[in-house]
Parts: structure tokens; C-alpha cells; sequence
């Protein structure tokens, strides 16, 4: 009865690493980010206004800098005309098939010759 009693004291023990699925070793953190749903702590991270000042803030992801986005309504008329434009794509260049060519293979020849 007394080795009854002792065994219902003892705590189960229970292997927590086996249920994981995610196979976690030194070469983890350098092929993908962590794969966490939730950080511990809180981060230090720079914020970015649209008017251009910054803020020190701390961030419950590791994050470097965050950019706010620009509030286009607030702008003037010439100042979102000229944001819309450089947002579209650039005139594409034409080449021109038709190009007089100098160039003289003669003179580097001392390059491939032994």
C-alpha cells in the first residue's frame, strides 16, 4: 500500500519537443523567417510619416522601419497630378536596329593570340 500511495505522487512526464511539427535545428533561422504567431517581447522600430517625420516606437514584431502611406486628399492639385504620373510606367526606349558601327575585331587580337 505504501508504494501505491508513492506512485500516485509522482508527476507523469511528459515529452513536449515530439508534438511539435516544425523541425527546429541551427540551420532554422537562416532559411525562412520564424515561424512565430505571436512574439514575447516588444521590438524597436522607427514609424515614418507621410509629412516625413519619424517616430521611435516599440512594435510587437521585429520590424526595422514602418512608412506611413500619403493621404492624397491632403495634397494640392499639381502636388497629386504629379504623384498619379510618376506611379505610371515609363515611356518605353526604342532601338534603333540601324546603328553604324566602327568597331575593328583586328585590333584585339593580341588578347586571344598565345
Amino acid at each position: 500500500m505504501c508504494a501505491l500511495s508513492t506512485h500516485l505522487l509522482v508527476p507523469a512526464v511528459r515529452n513536449f519537443c515530439t508534438t511539435s511539427s516544425i523541425s527546429i535545428n541551427c540551420h532554422r533561422s537562416t532559411i525562412a523567417r520564424i515561424g512565430r504567431t505571436t512574439y514575447t517581447c516588444m521590438y524597436p522600430t522607427l514609424v515614418i510619416n507621410s509629412d516625413g517625420s519619424t517616430i521611435n516606437i516599440r512594435y510587437h514584431e521585429p520590424r526595422k522601419i514602418i512608412k506611413l502611406p500619403l493621404d492624397l486628399s491632403t495634397l494640392t492639385e499639381a502636388e497629386r497630378r504629379q504623384r498619379l504620373e510618376a506611379r505610371k510606367p515609363k515611356v518605353k526606349v526604342v532601338i534603333e536596329e540601324d546603328i553604324e558601327d566602327d568597331f575593328d575585331l583586328g585590333s584585339y587580337e593580341h588578347l586571344w593570340k598565345k
